[in-house]
């Protein structure tokens, strides 16, 4: 298969096997590295999800409908592989790793701080060529009541050390974008007000 191409596998079959565990294409789909980062973006979509209704998904009305939209759009295109990333080895290999592996890698990293949810994220760069600079360029998707500074220097240094761990990529930059504030969930409680004002709510 083409890397750069889609697999075939629609979103909607996707969510339906995560949902049930039963699929007709599931021997497809347990060993597709697009399908495995796909399910990983749903489970991060059912776990914003399952947030906003905790805190009434009536009060975020359009809005929360469409960031979820553009969540999934971005799911579909930035789980197809991508580009072949080289990897070092011995004279007779040729070693590689898809540029789709490398972004859901990163995506992961949100999923394992508080607060945060990435969304889209993007590779500047020639990855194709070992060693060459490359720039990280992610969307986040903040908590309310999380200092957003510290969240982003949170977020930046766990990218990285992501990616010194797992890659070959010479990683030179991670730039945050804040591009939404979901709101506090419920039991969070006046922990809310204090984080963000300093104050305790009375």
């Amino acid at each position: 298969m083409n890397p750069t191409q889609d697999c075939g596998r629609r979103i909607e079959d996707l969510s339906d096997y995560l949902d049930t565990g039963v699929s007709a294409d599931a021997g497809h789909i347990d060993h597709c590295p697009q399908c495995q980062a796909r399910l990983a973006g749903l489970r991060s979509l059912s776990a914003a999800a399952l947030d906003l209704m905790a805190d009434d998904v009536d009060s975020a009305g359009a809005d929360g409908a469409g960031w979820l939209d553009g969540m999934l759009a971005n799911l579909r295109m930035e789980t197809r592989a991508g580009r072949a990333i080289p990897l070092s080895g011995g004279p007779l290999d040729e070693l590689t790793e898809t540029e789709g592996a490398v972004i859901a890698m990163v995506r992961s990293v949100g999923d394992s701080l508080g607060g945060a949810l990435i969304g889209r994220c993007r590779l500047e760069g020639d990855v194709t060529v070992a060693g060459a600079p490359v720039e990280v360029h992610i969307n986040v998707s903040a908590q309310y009541g999380y200092p957003l500074p510290s969240l982003a220097q949170e977020l930046r240094d766990a990218v990285f050390a992501k990616l010194q761990a797992h890659t070959e990529l010479n990683a030179v930059a991670v730039h945050v974008a804040f591009t939404d504030i979901r709101p506090p969930l419920e039991d969070m409680g006046g922990m809310i007000d204090s984080d963000v004002t300093g104050e305790e709510r009375p």
